[in-house]
């Protein structure tokens, strides 16, 4: 009887104007080769966060896997940052 856990990302979207990115997570269990559990953590990854200054930060994505960084490099581009940080400091309570 051997018992076996295993991590995989199976969904990977980018959702709306400012390019979020949208990831599942996936915990299986097996035993024997035969799944038996599958658990499910879902996260999202935004281009960045403002620092006091109102300077973007960008998200670090260092620990994420590297289909999901890949994918965070990819739309995350200079044009969606602008955007986004123009967002975020018209939403700040004043």
């Amino acid at each position: 009887m051997a018992l076996a856990e295993s991590i995989e990302y199976d969904k990977i979207e980018i959702v709306g104007l400012y390019k979020a990115v949208q990831v599942r997570k996936a915990t299986v269990i097996k035993k024997d080769g035969e799944e038996l559990t599958r658990s499910y953590f879902r996260y999202v990854l935004n281009p960045g966060m403002l620092d006091d200054s109102d300077n973007l930060v960008d998200t670090d994505i260092s620990a994420e896997p590297a289909e999901v960084s890949a994918i965070c490099n990819a739309v995350w581009t200079s044009d969606v940052k602008v955007a986004w940080k123009a967002k975020l400091i018209a939403d700040k309570p004043a």
